[in-house]
């Protein structure tokens, strides 16, 4: 079986976000940069592409982000939150 998914994640540092477009659909995971804190406030899957993991690449994508750009990551989203709690590989980047 192939997990590879079939999106591509990038960032939109214009618009503060990181954003996969699936099936003409946007999904994205927005921020706010303070210094060297990334505050993660709001990730959004259209309710038709929920269930595929698009939310967790966006995170994922993030995660990389910080720790590639020396950045700490202040979850405000509650799904990012979550994520950051189920994955304590992550909690290098947590502020």
């Amino acid at each position: 079986m192939n997990n590879t998914p079939s999106w591509t994640v990038t960032h939109n540092a214009a618009q503060s976000r990181f954003e996969a477009t699936v099936d003409g659909q946007l999904s994205e995971a927005a921020y706010r940069l303070n210094g060297d804190v990334m505050t993660m406030t709001h990730t959004s899957v259209p309710p038709a592409l929920e269930g595929r993991g698009i939310a967790a690449s966006l995170v994922e994508k993030a995660i990389a982000h910080a720790r590639e750009q020396g950045l700490k990551i202040e979850p405000q989203c509650a799904y990012v939150a979550a994520y950051m709690q189920r994955h304590p590989e992550a909690k290098d980047v947590l502020a």
